[in-house]
């Protein structure tokens, strides 16, 4: 079993309150925007890190992370992207992966509004964790936190901050 963080949209900001829920997980995953290097590092100091880079991050955030991160966790096929939309209207850039490589979690960031939701259609489980960051139109800053037991998902959390 691991203990999972989800977050994206930091836009550069991190503080203890962030690192003190990735001290309690066993891996992080970040869905892209990070901003700067100085929030993967401190991640990465702390836990396991998997990443993808966003639309506004630059070439020191492109080179060290990828557009796309597939994986398994456990027994759970995930494929991470910052842009993707959600069900069924996903970005035209990732339903054919989503349709011919069928992962069982598809994460994104970007519209900094968190969601989660089941898409029957293609047979997974969509996250959106929001931003955790400070850079934004959202209110709330977010973050998910969850169980992956083998194939099952199970015990999610939402995380919420302080109004920004």
């Amino acid at each position: 079993m691991k203990r999972i963080l989800l977050l994206s949209d930091t836009h550069s900001y991190i503080d203890e309150a962030i690192l003190n829920h990735v001290k309690q997980a066993d891996e992080v995953w970040h869905a892209g925007d990070i901003g700067d290097l100085k929030v993967t590092d401190s991640i990465k100091k702390l836990k396991p890190l998997k990443a993808v880079y966003g639309n506004i991050d630059d070439d020191k955030v492109r080179r060290e992370f990828p557009l796309n991160n597939s994986f398994m966790c456990e027994g759970v096929n995930v494929f991470i992207t910052h842009i993707g939309g959600y069900p069924p209207k996903y970005n035209n850039r990732i339903k054919p992966y989503l349709i011919n490589n069928k992962p069982d979690l598809f994460i994104c960031g970007h519209s900094h509004i968190l969601k989660v939701m089941p898409d029957k259609n293609l047979n997974l489980l969509h996250m959106n964790p929001g931003a955790a960051g400070k850079h934004g139109f959202h209110k709330i800053r977010t973050m998910l936190r969850f169980k992956i037991d083998n194939t099952n998902i199970k015990d999610l959390e939402v995380i919420e901050f302080e109004k920004r």
